[in-house]
């Protein structure tokens, strides 16, 4: 269209710097953005039906360090959802905050006070409670503004005023209060089982804080004597030893082999094993009852040595017979039965296999007939908490062991070994590499070990089976009590963590966390009927709970293995804080609800009860994030806490949240236990509730070029600050956008810069590419529009625009549809490939090449130009915002009439990009017939370009094309966009001259002419270079008439696809006539 403007004067628009560089502006946009206020949810806005909700709560980094690139993926993804539901209309809230995380943020402090020379020795001999808390909240502190800071630099659009910490006041009123519902309703209790144990830091840890490290070891055999029982049992008495048994009475049992042992010398057995210190905690000897030994130990017994324990021997169908024995082809494969002996020592209290062992045969069975008879106890605990040989806390009979005691594990094994060496009771030691379980925190061995714990029964219904019933199948759509994950193949994930679920142990046995709120009683002062009084009283207010311990399922678990044997041999708890016992309250338990309830703390602390010392599991405080952030379960004491007046309005309106976004590996840790808690606590304790959030996107694990997890350790982490730095936020974002593919890992080549000396990788050259692309073509097109201020009229209709303008806004409505699909599919990478296409070939490389000789005098065009640009600015702008918000500064000072069907609604807070409108593009603009005619001019012109390649003609060489008379007047319509984007001078029918280059379109022969100054094209590479177009055609057309010969293909393929062959073969002929008709020629 023409210029019909009379205005004589352009526009006064600035120009936009030549080159965009990232640090030029992200500081003063990310500070414009923070005024503005654009990111500040307003619930009143939902609760009013002006706008529909979307939430999300950031998965909460740990205050132990800065963030790595693992992070800085997760946070795009949730900032690109967030961006695109806010310039969608919904009214959002990312609500950011920290993970306090207890275990890894008490060690890393705990390390730092040691290379500061501040602590040497025991913790809690150098500093109090409260003095090592300081610390590590001075810690906190630091990193947290750490964090925030680099959130911010990576351009997350959070609702910074919300921030939250799982330990700030808000977070832990409701920690206290979900525990207090679940102590009440029976569904938290302690017990005393066996749990990862960390004996440096001196807690239970959870699996996913430990990992396995293949470690040297060994097998050693050791011979335990067999005996008859004594009259007697306990340590031994030198009047009463056990009458041993002969290898001569063996062999009358009909134990084979015995024969070849002198008949009168003491028979014993032999057991394997990897730990032999922890003989001192066996309580038996188990052995396969397919074994043929088996009957003939009937009746006999094991005397352990040194500590002179009698033992039974059991019959247990795990234990994996020798491969000598054949045993089940399951055993025969165990790697174990190479080393196997046939008999296994039975430590409940060291191993958890054993413990399961010591399960079953104490319900019934030879060890429940010999613990009821003798008072024997199953579990023998023989370790302290920092992982030395104790008789203190559970172990008595220590007999001739006594030099074991005080010595760490791995040192009591050395000795173990010379012991029973030097008194002719160690066989062979066979060398054995095998997993050994380490703390992630402390890189200690782990040790199984047995304490007693505080556990959530999440076996009940009302926990886990609520959590699967909410996993929503086939086409059910998400709601709010049901969730998706994406992609689907992780509900599996779920639903089988569930199935198998095992009470969750909660109990830590740290300084740093959510201090459990029971009292115990301890040795009181008051009179026991006024205390029982005032329990009662506050009970029935509601203001505490009392419960008897063990209760729920501890009590059967306390009888079947006989753990009250066990404790009175000593304190086997895992903490030496454990509260004391008293005769009237010994076995009591209270649960105050309110943290600052000091009247009841108070009285019960003057009178002698005693607080848990230990600790939540980090895990707990995490569970209840989606709704502890918004001021669950007493918003009005949440607004009052921290002065933000609108907790109340958040819940109502943001709850359930919409999406989360996290990775595989806490689908189990986390995903789980939020469901079940909301469920939960949301549905009244029926697990009946809504769910926390309707989507789960699962993404993919960032890995180096050769698949290795990115760590500190190895040197192959990226700092997401040194890309920022290097590259620009907004690069860093599209290339980890354009990664994040529905695969489980995607690895990053990994390159030391030698500039900074710091990690980085070529790919984030592609996203700095892209966004270097985008700034130049907003600069050229700003640049145009400025000159020439916009008609005065209403928007243009597409039919009155040019080919080409049509055809950009019919791909730009593809577009926009495809990545509105493809974000709603949680397709971040074909959100990201989607733009790169649209902006680098369709605006970039197709439009903005055609449209430069004729935009400046067609105002149609110029509005064409506006509107493609404005709407690539937004759909860009949820993964680019900051060098969309630079561009955005100052496109939105230009005028357009804009096009009909193409709606871009004005900003919003501050006229800020971040709060514009996304594009709506109607269906008047989708244009089939423009898409068809340009892409015929799209592959005329690069079979031209190909020419020119091949022939290296210069770029600013005009060049003639040839056309056949017949076919000219369908090419002329669009001639002089062919010669713009094909760099021609003429488009004739006349015959080339005789220095000119043959090409095959469309099944006939053009020629290009003018693309030299010599005398002549070669005409043997020419020559060359057509015959290689006969051939390959040839062998093509061979290969697509044979499939279609093939009946099978004929009659079973879908018909498109059969269709598409024939349009393969129609064109393959074609292809290879002109081609030969244009060697005729040469």
């Amino acid at each position: 269209m023409p210029e019909t403007s009379t205005h004589a004067q352009a526009m006064t628009i600035p120009e936009l710097p030549k080159a965009y560089a990232p640090a030029d502006h992200e500081d003063r946009i990310r500070a414009a953005w923070d005024g503005s206020g654009a990111f500040h949810a307003d619930p009143s806005r939902v609760l009013n039906e002006k706008a529909a909700p979307y939430s999300i709560v950031i998965p909460p980094p740990n205050v132990t360090a800065a963030l790595h690139l693992g992070h800085a993926l997760n946070n795009t993804l949730q900032d690109v959802l967030t961006r695109f539901h806010r310039m969608m209309g919904f009214e959002t809230l990312w609500m950011p905050g920290t993970d306090h995380a207890g275990i890894a943020t008490q060690a890393v402090v705990e390390k730092r006070l040691r290379q500061e020379g501040r602590l040497k020795g025991s913790l809690r001999e150098a500093f109090t409670r409260e003095d090592f808390v300081t610390e590590i909240q001075a810690f906190k502190d630091e990193y947290e503004a750490v964090i925030t800071g680099q959130l911010k630099k990576m351009g997350c659009s959070c609702d910074w005023q919300r921030q939250r910490f799982t330990m700030d006041d808000v977070c832990a009123r409701a920690v206290r209060e979900a525990f207090f519902r679940l102590f009440l309703d029976g569904l938290i209790y302690r017990g005393k089982r066996l749990v990862n144990w960390d004996p440096a830091l001196q807690t239970a840890v959870a699996d996913d804080e430990c990992y396995d490290q293949e470690t040297d070891a060994a097998f050693y055999y050791l011979r335990y004597p067999l005996v008859h029982e004594r009259k007697h049992q306990g340590p031994r008495d030198e009047d009463e030893d056990p009458q041993p048994a002969t290898w001569n009475e063996l062999a009358a049992r009909g134990y084979p082999g015995a024969e070849e042992f002198p008949a009168e010398e003491p028979a014993w057995i032999t057991v394997a094993t990897t730990r032999p210190e922890t003989y001192l905690g066996d309580t038996a000897v188990a052995v396969n009852p397919h074994d043929p030994r088996a009957t003939a130990l009937r009746g006999l017994f094991i005397e352990l040595p040194l500590v002179g324990r009698i033992i039974p021997i059991i019959e247990d169908g795990y234990v994996v017979l020798p491969r000598s024995m054949a045993g089940t082809q399951e055993q025969a494969a165990d790697p174990k039965a190479e080393f196997a002996t046939g008999f296994l020592k039975v430590t409940p209290a060291h191993d958890p296999n054993d413990y399961e062992i010591g399960r079953r045969h104490s319900v019934d069975g030879a060890m429940h007939e010999w613990t009821r008879a003798r008072g024997h106890p199953v579990l023998v605990n023989m370790m302290s908490p920092d992982g030395r040989v104790s008789d203190r806390h559970g172990w008595t009979d220590v007999g001739d062991a006594h030099e074991l005691v005080g010595r760490k594990m791995a040192e009591a094994r050395k000795m173990v070994v010379e012991l029973f060496k030097a008194r002719g009771l160690l066989g062979d030691v066979r060398p054995y590499r095998h997993n050994v379980k380490h703390s992630d925190r402390s890189k200690a061995a782990i040790e199984p070990y047995l304490s007693d714990q505080w556990y959530v029964k999440v076996t009940d219904p009302r926990l886990a089976k609520a959590a699967n019933q909410a996993v929503a199948t086939g086409d059910q759509p998400a709601g709010d009590h049901s969730l998706r994950f994406h992609p689907e193949r992780y509900t599996r994930t779920f639903e089988q963590w569930h199935d198998g679920i095992r009470d969750w142990c909660i109990s830590r046995q740290l300084w740093w966390g959510h201090r459990i709120p029971v009292w115990f009683g301890g040795v009181l002062t008051g009179d026991p009927q006024e205390i029982r009084t005032k329990l009662a009283h506050w009970e029935e207010q509601g203001r505490l709970a009392v419960r008897s311990k063990p209760f729920g399922d501890t009590r059967e678990m306390a009888v079947a293995l006989r753990l009250d044997d066990a404790v009175e041999q000593g304190d086997a708890s895992a903490s030496d804080e454990s509260p004391r016992a008293n005769q009237a309250f010994a076995d009591t338990m209270i649960c105050v609800r309110g943290e600052h309830d000091r009247e009841v703390i108070d009285f019960l602390e003057e009178v002698g009860f005693e607080q848990d010392p230990d600790v939540l599991d980090t895990w707990f405080s995490s569970a209840l994030w989606p709704i502890s952030t918004m001021g669950w379960p007493d918003p009005g004491l949440a607004s009052k806490m921290t002065g933000i007046g609108d907790f109340e309005a958040l819940l109502k309106a943001f709850s359930p949240t919409s999406t989360l976004c996290t990775a595989r590996e806490i689908i189990t840790l986390w995903v789980s236990r939020m469901v079940m808690f909301n469920r939960y606590f949301m549905g009244e304790g029926h697990g009946r509730g809504p769910v926390p959030f309707r989507d789960v996107f699962i993404h993919a694990v960032i890995q180096d070029g050769d698949g290795h997890k990115m760590s500190k350790s190895l040197g192959n982490g990226v700092d997401p600050l040194d890309i920022i730095a290097s590259h620009g936020a907004d690069a860093m974002r599209f290339t980890l956008c354009q990664m994040a593919t529905n695969t489980q890992d995607v690895r990053m080549p990994v390159r030391r810069d030698p500039a900074t000396g710091r990690n980085t990788s070529e790919k984030f050259d592609l996203g700095r590419n892209f966004c270097n692309k985008a700034w130049n073509a907003a600069r050229f097109g700003i640049g145009i529009l400025a000159q020439v201020p916009p008609a005065d009229h209403a928007p243009l209709a597409p039919g009155t625009l040019s080919l080409l303008d049509r055809w950009m806004l019919s791909r730009l409505r593809t577009a926009t549809a495809d990545i509105n699909a493809a974000i709603g599919r949680f397709e971040f990478s074909v959100y990201a490939q989607t733009l790169y296409s649209l902006v680098w070939n369709d605006f970039c490389d197709w439009y903005l090449e055609g449209i430069k000789p004729t935009v400046a005098a067609d105002a149609g065009q110029r509005a064409a130009l506006h509107a493609s640009l404005g709407a690539i600015l937004r759909l860009l702008h949820p993964v680019a915002p900051f060098v969309t918000e630079a561009i955005h500064e100052t496109f939105r000072l230009l005028r357009s009439p804009g096009v009909a069907g193409l709606q871009l609604d004005a900003s919003g807070r501050g006229e800020m990009l971040c709060t514009a409108a996304w594009p709506v593009i109607d269906e008047s603009l989708d244009d089939p017939e423009a898409e068809r005619e340009f892409a015929r001019v799209q592959s005329l012109v690069t079979s031209i370009r190909e020419v020119r390649a091949q022939h290296q003609v210069p770029p600013r060489r005009r060049v003639t094309l040839h056309l056949p008379r017949h076919v000219e007047p369908t090419w002329r319509p669009v001639q002089a966009l062919l010669s713009t984007l094909a760099g021609l001078d003429a488009v004739t029918t006349e015959d080339p001259p005789a220095t000119h280059a043959v090409f095959s379109f469309d099944g006939r022969s053009l020629a290009v002419s003018g693309m030299s100054d010599a005398a002549a094209i070669d005409t043997g590479a020419e020559k060359a270079r057509l015959e290689k177009i006969v051939a390959d055609n040839e062998k093509l057309m061979l290969v697509l008439e044979g499939r279609l010969a093939n009946p099978g293909y004929a009659q079973k393929a879908p018909p498109h696809m059969v269709q598409q062959t024939k349009d393969q073969l129609a064109k393959a002929i074609a292809d290879r006539s002109a081609a030969a008709e244009a060697l005729n020629r040469l």
